[in-house]
């Protein structure tokens, strides 16, 4: 297959396949979307799971509850914890705006500069393409003629009031909805999938598909929760750290602002990103000058340097590398995908990728390109046929480990 070479029809189909599965997931991701997250959430607590069901010789449903009890529970105290300084910033939303009006008001000029540079560029355009002039609202035209602009019935008051309310409601009754199916899913995944795992095995046609089947499970569970677990810590520490950081310079709620820090740093880039110009605006809206306000997100600057360009590759270059450009078009894929989740989710798709890549022969060039050093190659396809003296009755412990 590496050799022949492709002809219309076979890339026709296969690029209908992938628009197809791209399709499926987006438009199923109210189902897709909970199993892909339970999976994930199922390799980062495996390694407990084990240790309470192997040391502690508790029954695995058992176990498996207890896991869940414990990690939701301990999400539900923060977010509890958080969420009263949240709602106090939401209703304070009004206030901070007119503030930060005030605080940036030497930007006007360049901003009004920049936009009178857009609508004369606009105009100039839609002059070459043979439209009309753009006029602003509410002026005379050169016939005399005014040109009123008018807002959308029931754009605000009670009418916009209800919608959004109703938007609201229907949103947080979908999230309960993928949250409950995700909940059941990893109870499942964590109480019966090595059972799952061993049927799956079974059915392969030969040894040799077997032992490749369990390689490939192995480092899948091995490196992506290790790297989840890792990752978690590194993320802990930095949300620490900017808790500690808010406290000394007195910003309100450091506990709010340490958590929407380790949750911002799983997203890579934009997360970080998208923490300093928040930690900027509630720096206008809490320091009496700029420059103050300039200090909490610088700080926060230097962490993520810190920790982005030391700690990390420090930690995970030896035994998990991937390509950054591909880190970040896969971010910025299964975010447009699946939203904020699809972008927590974008490294360890693509790390899962990667792995079965290189336990693929036909697939380990494309590993290489995703990032680090690939495995060995396997000296035998995927789907090849083993002598008849290898057959799984001559190693049967090599597969039950």
């Amino acid at each position: 297959m590496r050799h022949s070479r492709i002809d219309t029809r076979t890339a026709c189909l296969l690029l209908l396949s992938v628009l197809a599965v791209f399709y499926t997931l987006y438009f199923a991701s109210a189902i897709i979307l909970p199993m892909i997250l339970a999976l994930v959430v199922n390799l980062l607590l495996s390694s407990p799971l084990r240790f309470l069901h192997t040391r502690l010789h508790l029954p695995k449903p058992l176990a498996a509850l207890c896991l869940i009890l414990c990690v939701f529970g301990v999400v539900g105290a923060v977010g509890t914890a958080i969420s009263v300084p949240a709602t106090g910033w939401l209703e304070r939303a009004p206030e901070a705006i007119s503030t930060l009006q005030e605080r940036l008001a030497f930007l006007r000029g360049p901003f009004q500069l920049l936009t009178g540079a857009s609508d004369r560029i606009h105009n100039f355009l839609s002059i070459a393409g043979g439209h009309a002039t753009a006029v602003a609202p509410d002026q005379p035209t050169a016939d005399g003629h005014v040109i009123v602009v008018s807002t959308p019935a029931g754009g605000g008051g009670v009418a916009g009031l209800d919608r959004f309310s109703s938007s609201i409601l229907l949103g947080t009754q979908a999230f309960m909805g993928q949250f409950f199916t995700m909940i059941l899913m990893l109870f499942f995944l964590l109480a019966q999938g090595d059972s799952l795992l061993r049927r799956f095995v079974e059915i392969m046609p030969t040894f040799a598909d077997k032992r490749r089947t369990v390689q490939i499970a192995y480092q899948i569970e091995r490196n992506v929760s290790e790297y989840l677990a890792t990752i978690t810590i590194i993320n802990s520490l930095v949300g620490l750290v900017n808790m500690v950081q808010c406290w000394l310079l007195g910003m309100p709620n450091p506990l709010l602002w340490g958590v929407m820090a380790f949750l911002l740093n799983y997203i890579p880039i934009i997360g970080p990103m998208m923490g300093i110009i928040i930690y900027f605006l509630v720096g206008l809206f809490v320091y009496p000058s700029v420059w103050q306000a300039l200090l909490p997100p610088a700080i926060y600057l230097c962490i993520h340097l810190t920790e982005g360009e030391t700690i990390t590759p420090m930690v995970l270059a030896r035994r998990f590398t991937l390509n950054p450009v591909l880190v970040m078009a896969s971010l910025m894929f299964w975010d447009w995908l699946w939203g904020i989740f699809g972008a927590f989710l974008s490294v360890p798709l693509l790390a899962v990728f990667k792995i079965i890549c290189d336990h693929v022969e036909i697939l380990t060039p494309l590993g290489h390109i995703v990032g680090g050093p690939a495995h060995p190659a396997p000296k035998k396809p995927l789907f090849t046929e083993t002598p008849a003296s290898a057959t799984p009755d001559e190693d049967p412990d090599r597969l039950e480990d």
